[in-house]
C-alpha cells in the first residue's frame, strides 16, 4: 500500500470540505448532479475520442498501482543474478536451464532462456531492449491517458459553468430557477479544476514514475544477464548491479 497516495487523497478531500466548512458552507452545496454529469461524462468522452482502446484499458488496469504499487525487489533480483553467475561459471550455461524454466518473472525468464540457448551477448541485449522499450511505451501511454483527462477536465468544467449561466439567463424572469443554474455554473468549475489537479494529473505522474522504475529494474536485469553471457566475474557483476539501487 502506498501510504503517500492514500494520505494525499484524504488530505485533498479534507482540504476542500474543511475549507468549505470554515467559510460557513455545507457539503450539500458542493454536490450537484448536472455538474458532475457534464464534467465526468465530457472528460471521459473526450479521452475516449483521443485514446486507442488498448491504451485506455491498460490505463484502467494500472490505476490500482497508484495505491498498491507493483513490487520491485531489486535486492532480491541482484541475489538471483549473482547466484546464476556462480552456477554458470561452475557448470556452464546449461546449468541454468532448470532455473530458467522455474523463474516466475517473465522478463527474467526470457533473458535466461536466451542465455541458455547460447545467444551472443549483444543479441541478448538487443532482444531484451526491444521488449523493455515496448513495455515502457505501453505503460507511459497509460499514464498519458490520465494526463489527457487532466487537461480536458478544467475545460469541460468551464463548459459546464457557461451552460449553467445560459440556464440562468434564460430564466431571469423566474427567480426560483436562478439558484440551480448558478450552482451548476460554479460547482462545475470546481469539479473540473479539482478533478484535474487533485486526482487525474497526480495519477498520471505517479503511473509515469512507476513505469520509469520498472524500466530501470529491467535495465538492471539486462545488464546482469548480458554480463553472465560475457563471462564476467560474479563479484564484478554484483558491484555493477548495485549501482542501480536507489
Amino acid at each position: 500500500m502506498d501510504l503517500l497516495s492514500v494520505i494525499g487523497v484524504i488530505l485533498a478531500f479534507a482540504a476542500i470540505i474543511g475549507g468549505n466548512a470554515l467559510e460557513g458552507g455545507h457539503i450539500s452545496s458542493l454536490v450537484n448532479g448536472p455538474a458532475l454529469v457534464i464534467v465526468v461524462g465530457g472528460t471521459i468522452g473526450a479521452i475516449l475520442l483521443q485514446t486507442p482502446i488498448r491504451d485506455f484499458l491498460h490505463a484502467l488496469r494500472l490505476a490500482g498501482d497508484v495505491f498498491v504499487p507493483p513490487k520491485i525487489n531489486t535486492q532480491e533480483a541482484i541475489k538471483k543474478i549473482i547466484l546464476w553467475s556462480d552456477i554458470a561459471r561452475k557448470e556452464g550455461l546449461l546449468g541454468l536451464e532448470s532455473i530458467a524454466e522455474s523463474e516466475t518473472d517473465l522478463f527474467m525468464r526470457k533473458g535466461m532462456q536466451l542465455l541458455v540457448d547460447g545467444s551472443e551477448p549483444e543479441v541478448i541485449r538487443s532482444i531484451l531492449e526491444v521488449e523493455l522499450d515496448n513495455r515502457e511505451h505501453h505503460d507511459l501511454a497509460a499514464a498519458k491517458v490520465f494526463e489527457g483527462m487532466g487537461g480536458y477536465s478544467p475545460t469541460i468544467g468551464i463548459i459546464g459553468a457557461v451552460m449553467g449561466l445560459i440556464h440562468v439567463m434564460q430564466n431571469l424572469a423566474d427567480p426560483s430557477k436562478l439558484g440551480g443554474g448558478i450552482a451548476t455554473a460554479f460547482v462545475a468549475t470546481i469539479y473540473g479544476i479539482g478533478l484535474a489537479n487533485l486526482f487525474l494529473l497526480p495519477f498520471g505522474n505517479k503511473l509515469k514514475a512507476h513505469a520509469i522504475s520498472r524500466s530501470q529494474y529491467r535495465e538492471m536485469v539486462i545488464e546482469g544477464i548480458v554480463s553472465i553471457a560475457e563471462g564476467e566475474n560474479p563479484r564484478n557483476i554484483e558491484s555493477k548491479l548495485h549501482g542501480y539501487i536507489r
